[in-house]
C-alpha cells in the first residue's frame, strides 16, 4: 500500500464516515438539529471535494496506484451509502431510492471486478451517464442533509428532485454497463 497524499486523502474520507454519522446521534442538548444538519452537510461536502482532489493530485503528482484505484471508489460508495441510510432514517429519502442507488453500486462494483478478472475492464469503464449520476447524487445529498430553506429556496424539495434524478440515472447507467457486459457474460457462460 503506497503512502502518498492522494491515498491519505482517501483514508481521511473514510475516517470522516463515523464522524459524519455520529453527528446525528449527538444529544440535541449538545447540538441542535439544525447544527447537526449543517455539520453533516459540511462533512459530506468536504468528503466530496477530497474525492475530486485526491484523483487530481494522483494524476498531477504521478502518484496513481492500483491500491488507490481500488480504495477511492470504495471510499465514495461507503460515504454515499452511509449518507443515504441516514437520510432514510431521517425520513428525507424513500428507502426504495436508497436501495436502487446502493444496489446499483454493489452490482456494478461486482461486475467491474469480474470484468477485470477476465481482462475486459475497459468494457465497463466509467461512462458519461455514470458521471451524471454521480453529479446528481453529490448535489442531492448535501441539499437533503442541510434540510432548511436557503435564500428563499426550498433546499429539501430541490434535493428530493435531484435524488430522484440520481436514481433514474442510476438505473440508466446500470443498464448501460450491463448491456456492455452481456456479450462477455454470455460468451463466458458458453465456455
Amino acid at each position: 500500500m503506497p503512502f502518498n497524499i492522494p491515498n491519505s486523502l482517501t483514508w481521511a474520507r473514510i475516517a470522516l464516515i463515523p464522524i459524519f454519522v455520529g453527528v446525528f446521534y449527538l444529544p440535541d442538548s449538545l447540538m441542535s438539529v439544525q447544527n447537526k444538519n449543517l455539520v453533516a452537510t459540511v462533512l459530506f461536502t468536504v468528503a466530496a471535494v477530497t474525492d475530486w482532489f485526491d484523483g487530481y493530485l494522483a494524476r498531477a503528482l504521478g502518484q496513481t496506484s492500483a491500491f488507490g484505484a481500488f480504495l477511492d471508489p470504495v471510499a465514495d460508495k461507503l460515504m454515499v451509502a452511509a449518507a443515504l441510510i441516514l437520510l432514510v432514517d431521517l425520513s428525507r429519502v424513500d428507502s426504495i431510492i436508497a436501495v436502487i442507488i446502493i444496489g446499483r453500486e454493489i452490482t456494478i462494483s461486482a461486475l467491474r471486478e469480474w470484468m477485470a478478472r477476465v481482462g475486459k475492464s475497459a468494457s465497463v469503464a466509467v461512462a458519461y451517464v455514470g458521471k451524471l449520476k454521480t453529479a446528481a447524487q453529490m448535489a442531492a445529498i448535501p441539499l437533503l442533509l442541510y434540510n432548511a430553506p436557503l435564500l428563499s429556496i426550498d433546499i429539501r424539495a430541490l434535493g428530493s428532485v435531484l435524488i430522484y434524478v440520481a436514481a433514474a440515472l442510476t438505473l440508466w447507467s446500470m443498464g448501460y454497463y450491463l448491456h456492455r457486459a452481456i456479450p462477455l457474460l454470455t460468451a463466458e457462460q458458453g465456455k
